[in-house]
């Protein structure tokens, strides 16, 4: 990859898409990790106002500092960037006091994370409103296109996406390229929803290397009896969160009524 002239291309289309569409500037929602980290980087040397939220919600301590001190540099780096730490634990709370919590429902600890995920987004449209910013997604392909690792109307509600066809691998190249702090490229990627330090990895059962191999290969038409051992195990993987997964990735269903229906 041409890491300069590809850093160099999406910071002009970043620009390009806020002017023509009249909008002031950018909102990003900075974690503490290489993907959020980039894009924020990216945002802020459009030029245009650059805001970095943090929005913690029991979040694990190292999250936190990683992310501080990625807004610090940035701060200190360019005029047009600021930043809030809006603490959404005492929302969550008061949110979860409010709704049934019977723990017979198996998925009320992925429900919560969700949850987690659309509070963030809930913010960030606010701070996109009072400031006439455009909402920046953070999410990379293998994410956004491969397995669908972002949660609906969450992180995955976003105005527009600058890394969304960067493999993870290309992420941290730019990421390299744009001196982000070696905390952060050395940080084992998470999602950060369930107030622990779990990896991405090990919620998903394979690295973002291998999951960009088996990617590629599904896209070409391959399928899991063409491998053995290891291999074959990640390429199932993929392929159960790729077709579990296309109601997120896929346009939202609309029931078309027939034109004879509607006489």
């Amino acid at each position: 990859m041409q890491t300069e002239k590809v850093a160099d291309h999406i910071i002009n289309w970043l620009k390009n898409y806020a002017t023509k569409a009249n909008m002031n500037g950018f909102v990003v929602g900075v974690s503490g990790g290489i993907d959020s980290a980039v894009v924020s980087t990216l945002c802020a040397k459009t030029g245009l106002d650059t805001l970095c939220l943090e929005m913690p919600i029991h979040q694990h301590a190292s999250h936190i500092t990683r992310a501080r001190k990625h807004i610090e540099a940035l701060e200190h780096n360019f005029a047009n960037v600021s930043s809030v730490e809006t603490n959404l634990t005492p929302v969550f709370e008061d949110f979860k006091k409010a709704m049934p919590q019977e723990r017979k429902f198996e998925t009320l600890d992925l429900t919560l994370a969700n949850t987690r995920a659309r509070l963030r987004m809930t913010t960030l449209y606010y701070f996109a409103g009072l400031h006439k910013y455009l909402v920046a997604g953070t999410g990379n392909k293998i994410e956004d296109f491969g397995i669908g690792f972002y949660t609906k109307y969450g992180d995955g509600g976003v105005d527009l996406n600058p890394i969304a066809d960067l493999l993870k691998s290309e992420v941290y190249d730019l990421g390299n390229h744009l001196n982000i702090i070696e905390e952060i490229v050395t940080a084992a990627p998470t999602d950060g929803l369930f107030g622990d330090s779990r990896s991405d990895e090990e919620q998903i059962g394979a690295s973002y290397d291998e999951l960009e191999w088996a990617m590629k290969n599904h896209d070409e038409g391959k399928t899991a009896d063409d491998f053995e051992g290891r291999n074959k195990e990640v390429f199932e993987i993929y392929s159960r969160l790729n077709s579990a997964n296309q109601h997120k990735m896929n346009p939202i269903p609309v029931c078309n009524i027939p034109v004879h229906l509607k006489k």
